[in-house]
């Protein structure tokens, strides 16, 4: 007996209740920047009560999307850190942009997968188009045309792919692809103890080895020391060991130092070196004038790890790979399959990303980078990164006018560490205090913000990379920071 097909066959509704769904969902949006400008950098809640609002078994049956949406804005929307806001410091993350909220349900809307062209004709050419945007924004490449790249999840998962494809490329004649890395010589690679920890999990990944990676010691403006780096290098290949990567950094994630990418370079070309530039944070000030002197070199890497959600004000997630060419690409990631076959395309023109990429199932991240970089122009972004800066240099010279907090290290980013010394004179009660500033700052919510340790130090960490904040926001750290410093010192 053949089934009568009702409405109910579908997820879909009606076009009136579509409507009321998207107009709902506008109106959330708006109440969250209603007062973006005062939302708390942290809403603190205990664990164990956030588990417990969601702590149910999957519906049998839905609720009505009135009650959904009233649920979604109290424990979630109403609850999430402020990511949005100025008085977020924690991490390095950007405030995301409005025209990206939209894009990115477009996106959802066409439900297009990335990974051949015919899946997505449109998108697949604008994923082309931000390639060829952000090598040129960086000045990566000889002839920009020809840079391959792909847009990912994240720095760190652009990170893994540069170094996938540096071992695959470096190591093609060893037929690495067919053979592993059984019988291989032990092959290093080289970072600053700077470098991003997604390096590390990379080499473990890749089947390196983490006593493979060599942290070289840093300077005292935390780039990398380049005479401890070739001494390394020449001690490794005393000892048989096959140096093959370097990384440098363009903007660590602690400090937002800059390596010395053109000596990097040269050492690279002098020891026959793959090339990595970690940009994930910084990378995209090089497009600044006033910091393009600082990156000179970066035009020489053979790979660059990128990450529009940070510097590009995107929201999560999208990062980015940039290679020298398609073809390192393609003789890294592509695997024949009769499912994807490509023979009885007439167009050659056709860029086929799964040949140049691991996935085979990727959303159109690029639209949002594409329609956002067109809305605003790249002046305008271009203008927010600086105002990020100068806001950074603001926070240090405020910090350096008064006496209860101490600069300890800045950088040509948009990182301060600083320590809250609360008059004290002992070092060791000054680190104590600053530990027990960051749950307090937490639970307080008024600002958000994580520390760090450098050289065995630890210290308070702000990330400024926000188009919202201003030197009002700035200095509403301090005192907010003062306030809940001088209630634990009593």
């Amino acid at each position: 007996m053949q089934k009568t097909l009702t409405t109910n066959d579908t997820l879909d509704f009606s076009q009136e209740e579509l409507k009321a769904l998207l107009d709902k969902s506008t109106e959330l949006v708006i109440r969250q920047f209603e007062k973006v400008y005062e939302q708390p950098g942290y809403r603190f809640h205990p664990q164990k009560e956030v588990e417990s609002w969601f702590n149910e078994p999957a519906p049998a049956e839905g609720m009505s999307l009135d009650k959904l949406f009233a649920l979604v804005e109290e424990k979630v929307l109403n609850t999430a850190t402020g990511n949005l806001g100025p008085n977020m410091y924690a991490y390095v993350m950007a405030g995301g942009n409005q025209v990206s909220i939209v894009a990115d349900t477009l996106a959802a809307t066409i439900n297009q997968n990335v990974t051949k062209w015919h899946l997505a004709p449109a998108i697949t050419e604008i994923e082309k188009r931000v390639i060829q945007w952000a090598a040129e924004l960086i000045g990566f490449g000889q002839g920009v045309d020809s840079v391959g790249g792909f847009l990912s999840s994240s720095g760190s998962s652009a990170n893994l792919d540069g170094l996938t494809v540096a071992r695959n490329i470096y190591f093609e004649q060893a037929d690495i692809r067919n053979r592993g890395l059984f019988g291989m010589k032990p092959f290093t690679v080289y970072c600053s103890d700077e470098t991003h920890n997604s390096v590390d999990k990379s080499i473990q990944l890749l089947g390196i080895g983490a006593n493979q990676l060599r942290h070289i010691p840093t300077n005292t403006d935390f780039t990398v020391n380049l005479e401890a780096l070739e001494q390394q290098i020449n001690e490794d290949l005393q000892n048989g060991f096959q140096p093959f990567c370097v990384i440098g950094n363009a903007g660590t994630v602690n400090t937002g130092a800059i390596d010395d990418l053109t000596a990097i370079a040269q050492i690279a070309k002098k020891y026959n070196l793959w090339f990595h530039v970690d940009g994930a944070y910084g990378g995209l000030a090089s497009s600044l004038a006033t910091k393009k002197p600082l990156y000179k070199g970066i035009e020489l890497a053979d790979s660059v790890a990128l990450d529009f959600h940070k510097w590009f004000y995107q929201p999560f997630e999208v990062g980015c790979i940039l290679v020298k060419s398609w073809d390192h690409l393609y003789r890294t990631y592509f695997k024949k399959a009769s499912y994807l076959d490509k023979s009885l395309d007439k167009d050659p023109g056709r860029l086929e990303l799964n040949e140049h990429h691991f996935l085979l199932s990727r959303n159109a991240k690029a639209l949002k980078v594409w329609m956002s970089t067109k809305a605003y122009g790249v002046n305008r972004i271009k203008a927010m990164i600086q105002k990020d800066i100068d806001l950074t240099d603001y926070l240090n010279e405020q910090i350096n006018l008064v006496d209860d907090f101490r600069l300890v290290a800045s950088s040509e980013l948009a990182i301060s560490c600083f320590q809250y010394t609360g008059g004290l004179n002992d070092s060791a009660k000054i680190v104590e205090l600053n530990k027990a500033l960051i749950p307090a700052l937490e639970q307080d919510g008024r600002v958000f913000i994580t520390g760090t340790t450098l050289k065995g130090e630890f210290v308070l960490r702000a990330c400024l990379i926000n188009h919202r904040k201003d030197e009002k926001s700035t200095q509403y750290l301090l005192d907010v920071i003062r306030e809940v410093g001088q209630a634990i010192a009593l």
